[in-house]
């Protein structure tokens, strides 16, 4: 469980691909070391991954073809990734909740940078995940909690402040590169919730014929 607080940076120092899987090698800032084990989970780009080795700073994870398929781990265009570490018990809750399974991938289709250092992105996502998309409510994208400032459809738009784009890799984006998200789990299951009450309900009052 993480809490889409982006940690820090880290350096793709390698990435080799091997028979379904992809072996990431990335070299952490090294406060972001301190107790990390083998078989610690780490979110990388918001997807959890187990760490597999450890040697200084440089730290080793396996991303499946499953993961590949669902993320955008297989295809960055750059050598540099979002990591936080899982959270622990007393830890400041100042995100939201993120379990780091990754909803799918979205496409950035805009991208405006303020004269006050301000970002504004907005990302397209696949249209059946779009009904869990609210203004106001929390998505994470590549592992960082984002409040949605707008919504059209498929596109939603977030507003970045300058400590968010200096502690993450957002100031690297491109309108066109794909990105990680995460909806909320409590929104997902309470639109899910709702849309399987009015099913219902609507089958009792329409009673198919016949």
């Amino acid at each position: 469980m993480y809490m889409g607080l982006v940690q820090g940076v880290a350096r793709i120092a390698r990435a080799e691909t091997l028979p379904g899987r992809i072996a990431l090698t990335l070299e952490f800032p090294d406060a972001l070391t301190d107790g990390l084990v083998l078989g610690a989970s780490v979110a990388i780009e918001g997807v959890c991954l187990s760490v597999t080795g450890i040697d200084g700073t440089f730290i080793g994870f396996d991303a499946t073809k499953g993961t590949l398929e669902k993320t955008n781990l297989g295809t960055l265009g750059r050598d540099r990734v979002n990591i936080e570490r899982s959270a622990k018990m007393g830890d400041e809750i100042g995100g939201h909740i993120v379990a780091g399974h990754v909803s799918g991938t979205a496409e950035i289709v805009g991208i405006d940078t303020t004269s006050d250092e301000h970002m504004w992105i907005k990302f397209r996502v696949p249209m059946p995940w779009a009904k869990y998309v609210f203004v106001h409510g929390f998505l994470a994208v590549n592992g960082c909690s984002l409040t949605v400032a707008e919504q059209d459809g498929d596109v939603f738009t977030v507003n970045l402040i300058p400590e968010t784009i200096r502690q993450t890799t957002f100031g690297l984006y491109r309108a066109g590169d794909r990105v990680n998200f995460e909806v909320e789990h409590q929104t997902m299951v309470l639109v899910e919730t709702i849309e399987r009450t009015m099913t219902a309900a609507a089958e009792r009052l329409f009673p198919k014929l016949g």
